[in-house]
């Protein structure tokens, strides 16, 4: 019984869930969703927000992600005072995006900006799950479009990570509107042969799934990702079927041929770099070609 007491301690600290003192304040630890260990959240933070008991990729925010991507100093956000209004009157709608704003100090759902991964400059737009569930808006679809209408213009490649709920109901057919818009520009932007890598995070589903998150001429996602349409419910009661227990998750679907990697979130920067570094020659993005 002694050696019980001479045990090597974790790299990393955990706490069972039963055991943890509700005075601890809010935001000290986190519950991982998926083996339900309770983790300190600074020691989570260090390891990119991947749990250190199971691998659980937890959902990660804009600024994080940027920072976890970009050469240190290079990233300059653009458009960043763009902002909602509520076109359709939507009862409620403007006090939860201040509500939403005030939580995530952002203005929007999206961010995006250009900086270096590796010394190799790209444009990037990152959406954040924690703004309105990732919905798209006329706000985000428009600065996804700018951010392709840069890419275009400079000649530099496009990163979008996508983290989406879907079309953004308080905007109704404007809201919609934006996977037409989205897509447009990505065509014109694949139109001048610039390289599109799309990465697919937790949760990626309704209209930006089914519009410029799967238009990459690389689509990558992480591990576990759900990604989708409609729920499986909706989906099940429709075909009267029952679906397999991985399915819309991103492992099911690389395995029907619709992603071309599930890249692990210490891996991300790496790979991303190596894939640019192929399409790089004389110090300048090259272009795909037909």
């Amino acid at each position: 019984m002694l050696k019980d007491f001479f045990t090597k301690k974790k790299k990393y600290a955990s706490v069972p869930a039963d055991k943890v003192n509700q005075d601890v304040p809010a935001g000290i630890m986190t519950k991982c969703p998926s083996c339900k260990k309770i983790l300190l959240t600074k020691e989570l933070d260090k390891n990119l927000r991947v749990c250190m008991n199971c691998g659980h990729h937890l959902q990660m925010n804009a600024r994080q992600r940027i920072s976890s991507l970009f050469d240190e100093g290079s990233f300059q956000e653009f458009n960043e005072g763009m902002r909602s209004n509520n076109p359709l009157e939507f009862p409620g709608y403007l006090e939860k995006l201040e509500k939403d704003r005030e939580k995530t100090s952002l203005n929007e759902a999206v961010v995006t900006g250009e900086g270096k991964i590796e010394g190799i400059p790209a444009v990037i737009a990152v959406m954040d799950a924690s703004f309105r569930m990732g919905s798209m808006g006329t706000v985000v679809g428009d600065k996804i479009s700018k951010a392709a209408e840069l890419a275009k213009n400079k000649r530099y490649p496009l990163l979008i990570f996508t983290a989406s709920g879907g079309a953004r109901m308080q905007e109704g057919v404007l809201s919609l509107m934006q996977m037409a818009k989205t897509s447009s520009e990505l065509k014109f932007l694949s139109n001048e042969k610039g390289l599109i890598i799309s990465i697919m995070t937790h949760p990626t589903t309704g209209g930006v799934s089914a519009s410029f998150a799967s238009l990459g001429d690389i689509n990558l996602a992480e591990p576990g990702a759900l990604i989708g349409f409609a729920g499986r419910r909706i989906i099940e009661q429709t075909i009267r079927e029952k679906l397999p227990d991985d399915f819309q998750t991103a492992e099911f679907l690389l395995k029907h041929g619709q992603l071309d990697a599930i890249v692990h979130r210490a891996e991300m920067k790496s790979t991303l770099a190596q894939l640019l570094k192929l399409h790089q020659t004389g110090g300048e993005l090259e272009w795909l070609e037909n």
